[in-house]
């Protein structure tokens, strides 16, 4: 077809192509800003708008007076420990220096000192009470710590059950909202997708062509660009469903457009050849046969060889005779390539 055309033609023809390139281009930047603004429709939301807020509040103050008491009953329990630590080095400290004065009495055999052995006996019977109860105070923060602990932990798992339902609602309520703003996106991208099919239906040869083909371009990519990748997914179900719809629906088309374009060629070649000549235009005829394929049927035929002179397949003429030189020359040729005498074959 290209080979048949002018060279003015085929500038034209490139230009105008990139006319419908540049206006699909702009129409998808407009599309494109129209369809990211549209999840702006649905507001933002969080775990937080769907917790049990009461509940929620009543453990979060928990936790935090868990958390007061605990720090109170770690800084109470340090002092305790050094209370405790200073008792039992008091206690120590008596007990040996006990100890060193009964061993001197006993090396000097001194009889009298009953006195000082009953005295110190008390105070080291009073560190000794002193001793237990600063470890007595020790084990009651130690217990006072656990609990708040324990308290504090049963609080944060309250939470955590709270803010996962609330997490669950949250997904719930999300997909349905990812579902509402595809809708929206499939509401405003299928009419141009049907505007675009009835645009290639019909008007694809119009002379604004290129104004059809740009607008064909930028609804294939809204369709199969903007939308698909917000194609709600409920575990693969429903993208894997329109798929399947989508492939069964263009196969279908296919098969039938299959079909029909077969039965076609088979009433055309059962047709005279002067008539399916005529059905035939000329950059038609010789786009195909620059294919090396038969105009008529599009079966591949040797249009080198010089015997052949009909098509094999259907019949129809592919060479005839220029009526002025007798010279060999295309059929579709509307003048002889030799003598440039006018076609005289309808």
């Amino acid at each position: 077809m290209s080979k048949a055309q002018r060279l003015s033609e085929k500038w034209f023809r490139f230009v105008l192509w990139i006319i419908a390139v540049v206006f699909a281009g702009f129409l998808i930047g407009l599309g494109g800003t129209l369809v990211k603004n549209l999840p702006l429709v649905e507001q933002y939301l969080q775990s937080e708008d769907f917790i049990d807020r009461p509940a929620a509040e009543q453990a979060r103050q928990a936790i935090d007076q868990q958390r007061r008491l605990a720090q109170e009953s770690r800084d109470a329990l340090e002092q305790a420990q050094l209370k405790l630590e200073i008792a039992r080095q008091d206690s120590l400290t008596a007990r040996d220096s006990l100890n060193a004065w009964l061993a001197s009495r006993r090396a000097t055999q001194q009889a009298a000192g009953d006195t000082e052995l009953l005295r110190r006996t008390a105070d080291l019977e009073r560190l000794r009470i002193g001793e237990r109860s600063a470890r007595a105070a020790v084990e009651a923060e130690q217990q006072r710590l656990l609990d708040a602990q324990q308290t504090e932990s049963r609080a944060e798992q309250r939470l955590q059950e709270l803010e996962q339902q609330a997490q669950e609602r949250l997904q719930d309520e999300l997909q349905r909202q990812e579902l509402k703003v595809f809708l929206y996106r499939l509401a405003l991208t299928l009419p141009f997708l049907v505007v675009a099919g009835w645009l290639f239906a019909r008007q694809r040869r119009s002379t604004w062509w290129p104004f059809v083909w740009g607008f064909i371009f930028f609804a294939l990519f809204v369709f199969f660009v903007e939308l698909v990748p917000y194609l709600p997914s409920y575990g693969g179900y429903v993208r894997h469903a329109v798929g399947i719809l989508i492939t069964v629906l263009v196969g279908r088309q296919a098969i039938v457009a299959l079909n029909r374009y077969l039965e076609r060629q088979r009433q055309a070649e059962a047709r005279p050849d002067a008539e399916r000549r005529q059905e035939l235009s000329y950059d038609t005829a010789l786009a195909r046969l620059a294919k090396k394929v038969c105009p008529g049927c599009e079966r591949a035929v040797e249009l080198d060889n010089a015997q052949i002179d009909y098509c094999p397949h259907c019949g129809i003429c592919l060479f005839d005779h220029c009526g002025q030189c007798q010279q060999r020359k295309s059929a579709f040729a509307r003048f002889c390539h030799a003598c440039g005498a006018p076609a005289t074959r309808p």
